[in-house]
């Protein structure tokens, strides 16, 4: 049994990232684990976390179990968990309790909880006093011996815990089973040394570590091989891509070897303003198939917040990096994260967010009230804000937002934009809906045939959200 620690989880060495492509294994009686059983799998959090479960699904499917839809008809249940904010803590909680019930009912099915959650070392100690009925609990670097962790639980019938605390490796040869025909989640990255005192995701991800660029290259010229038509490139930080790495190659040269495969789109999340280089938006401009759609985190518009969160740039270092942006690809989309209710955030320092967003006019944001996290620097600081005063203030920022949001998509109403169909509605089954190349949501009416097509949709009715279009020929 691993249990995670904190102070491990901080400490950063100067040893050696190794790149293990041979450490994932299926043994054969491994293999035969899944066999007439289904697994279920709930995704909390990032696109990272989206592809995590593409992995675990794989590996799942490699021991012959099948997939469910339904959490009530699933042999083994996997929460595959985010810790960024207490929201999520409790979104995954509460399914537990949900699970629990069935647990009583049928003892015999597996539950397991993973990803960011189980890194955290608070959360171990919870599961242990009070979910002691769970089966198996890993995390963030070991997804890969998921195999060998269900195999020691069906046999011994106990919780294992198997938790790592460590700054972390590259795995290689990891199975995938994607999400999508047409779209791709591609890691290029791992963990961050950014160290943020209000984020726990250097402590969950560990070190910050780039892939080799031949495998991520590779990993690509595959998928062009099998028609897909868009890649998205992760990482906690993908702008300090290569930093780590012992040859001068950073995001900007892999951005260009991206390009060159002739993948049809590119996008990448997410950056941080500190490393995102002149370089990077002259190859952005360069490329027609690197899509101009910038994901750039503000999180607060005042220079006392930015140096208590430890976010080493100004407003108007902000704010001339958007400007450079918009003045190079002056069709570009950009969306922001923006934090309110920091610790002794004052009406001051508020307004000077408001401010940004009005100088910027970001096309969307994500907006949150600061949630404390265990571990980090910022749940220590004082903390006066009620929090009556954080929720006027995210309503007053959201008012903002959207209304932006409305005035960025209304610059589309009747013009032509290629948009990818990536299937049917959620909401309406007559209509499909994809994405345009700034990342606008488009429903359409249109046959089946355009899915999983980069098609030209005329704009015929715009919302805050999205925009209902058609297809021209």
């Amino acid at each position: 049994m691993l249990i995670p620690n904190l102070k491990e989880a901080q400490k950063r060495g100067k040893q050696k990232v190794l790149i293990k492509d041979r450490d994932y294994k299926v043994t054969s009686t491994q293999k035969k684990l899944g066999v007439g059983k289904k697994y279920y799998v709930k995704t909390y959090g990032c696109q990272m976390n989206e592809h995590d479960t593409e992995n675990i699904k794989a590996i799942l499917e490699d021991m012959s179990f099948t997939q469910t839809d339904n959490y009530m008809e699933a042999d083994l249940i996997l929460l595959n968990t985010c810790s960024i904010r207490e929201n999520a803590h409790n979104k995954a909680f509460g399914m537990l309790g949900r699970i629990k019930n069935l647990k009583n009912k049928r003892p015999d099915i597996i539950v397991g909880l993973c990803g960011c959650m189980a890194q955290e070392e608070v959360v171990i100690k919870e599961i242990m006093d009070k979910y002691k009925w769970l089966d198996i609990v890993f995390g963030t670097h070991n997804i890969h011996k998921l195999p060998q962790i269900l195999e020691e639980s069906i046999k011994n019938k106990k919780l294992e815990i198997e938790v790592m605390s460590i700054e972390g490796d590259i795995i290689e040869n990891v199975p995938v089973k994607r999400d999508s025909k047409y779209k791709a989640w591609i890691n290029i990255m791992y963990g961050c040394d950014k160290f943020c005192t209000y984020c726990i995701v250097p402590y969950t991800r560990g070190k910050q570590r780039s892939r080799n660029p031949k495998h991520i290259i590779k990993e690509i010229e595959d998928l062009v091989k099998d028609g897909y038509q868009e890649v998205t490139l992760l990482g906690q930080n993908v702008n300090a891509y290569g930093k780590d790495l012992e040859i001068n190659y950073g995001m900007e040269n892999l951005l260009e070897d991206v390009a060159k495969t002739n993948i049809p789109r590119i996008r990448f999340v997410t950056s941080h303003p500190w490393d995102f280089t002149d370089k990077m938006i002259e190859i952005i401009k360069k490329y027609p198939n690197i899509m101009p759609y910038i994901h750039l985190p503000l999180q607060s518009g005042s220079d006392t917040i930015l140096k208590k969160m430890g976010r080493r740039y100004t407003k108007e270092e902000y704010l001339t990096l958007f400007n450079k942006i918009k003045e190079a690809l002056p069709y570009s989309s950009i969306t922001t994260d923006i934090i309110v209710g920091f610790p002794e955030e004052t009406e001051a320092d508020f307004k000077e967010t408001l401010d940004v967003v009005n100088k910027c006019k970001f096309d969307s944001a994500f907006t949150f009230i600061f949630s404390k996290r265990e571990g980090t620097p910022a749940a220590k600081m004082v903390d006066h804000v009620s929090l009556e005063t954080k929720n006027r203030r995210l309503q007053e920022l959201n008012q903002l937002v959207n209304k932006y949001s409305k005035l960025a998509n209304d610059k589309y109403q009747d013009k032509v934009v290629p948009v990818l169909i990536e299937g049917y509605s959620e909401k309406d089954e007559s209509y499909l809906m994809g994405y345009t190349d700034t990342m606008k949501l488009v429903n359409v009416r249109g046959d089946s045939k355009y899915i999983g097509k980069i098609v030209n949709v005329k704009i015929e009715d715009v919302k805050t959200w999205s925009m209902d279009g058609v297809i021209v020929d």
